[in-house]
């Protein structure tokens, strides 16, 4: 097997940079990028720490994150499984990469930049949801913001409800699960879990 080792023998391979993919990048929100992101209502938030990467999917009513202004972010930490391991990179590494996707659009919003978690009782009653506050909110200060090129969303057909999979051909999380754990009860799971799900969404 030829393995790549150095960047020179990559860039062997590919050829130059274009312009729009170069100009496309800026060091903060223009009023164009503000309006991508305050739609997207998905995010895929990546983080690094000692313990190696994690990429966890945000998801929110409306707009997944709310824009403080044109370099800050505000991402309210919902509920969800406690393992918190976004959250403790953060803590100990603030790099922070995010990939804002837009049902129906084929144009993905990347932002990297840096973050801090935030417990401002002002901060987290302002993003008050039926009567639930976030227990934390990640502010990430902007480095910088583009679009991504929109082939991959539209070799996947991403958007088109004929390619969906139907997911009773999918193994359940209670069958992934018990693959992990051979004793765990997957049926209760599984049968418990969307009523859990409805009350714990916030």
């Amino acid at each position: 097997m030829c393995i790549i080792r150095s960047p020179d023998e990559l860039k062997k391979i590919y050829d130059g940079v274009s312009e729009a993919s170069v100009a496309k990048v800026t060091a903060s929100l223009t009023a164009e990028y503000r309006r991508m992101i305050e739609i997207a209502p998905f995010v895929a938030f990546a983080t690094s720490g000692p313990e190696g990467l994690d990429c966890s999917p945000r998801g929110d009513r409306g707009s997944v994150v709310r824009v403080e202004d044109d370099k800050t972010l505000a991402l309210p930490d919902w509920r969800g499984n406690n393992r918190i391991d976004s959250l403790l990179n953060i803590v100990r590494d603030p790099r922070v990469a995010l990939m804002f996707l837009i049902p129906g659009s084929n144009t993905a919003i990347r932002v990297n930049g840096q973050a801090v978690i935030s417990v401002d009782e002002a901060l987290l009653q302002s993003f008050q949801m039926d009567g639930k506050h976030p227990r934390t909110v990640v502010l990430v200060t902007i480095d910088e913001v583009y679009f991504q090129c929109a082939r991959a969303i539209m070799r996947a057909d991403l958007w088109n409800p004929e390619s969906f999979v139907d997911p009773k051909s999918l193994p359940t999380p209670g069958d992934l699960l018990k693959a992990a754990k051979a004793d765990f009860d997957k049926e209760t799971y599984d049968r418990e879990w969307p009523a859990r799900a409805a009350k714990t969404m916030w």
